[in-house]
């Protein structure tokens, strides 16, 4: 068992690389709509106690909104 908890970490590192390099493609909109998503299916998963269906419209949600950012801030 303590084989398997000392692997956890380097295991776990090398199979998010892809997702991690999946992303240098994407425009920023897209990478703003995917961190978006991300965040809001983690803020509904919690809000809900872990419900699927909080996770799904948390995600949903987080996406439009990350992809309705641009990043800049904007002065008048």
């Amino acid at each position: 068992m303590k084989n398997i908890a000392r692997l956890a970490k380097p295991l776990t590192a090398l199979l998010l690389l892809p997702a991690m390099m999946a992303c240098a493609p994407m425009s920023h909109r897209q990478q703003n709509a995917a961190v978006g998503a991300g965040v809001g299916a983690v803020a509904g998963s919690i809000l809900t106690g872990g419900s699927t269906l909080g996770t799904l419209g948390g995600a949903a949600i987080g996406g439009v909104i990350g992809n309705g950012t641009d990043g800049h801030s904007r002065r008048r």
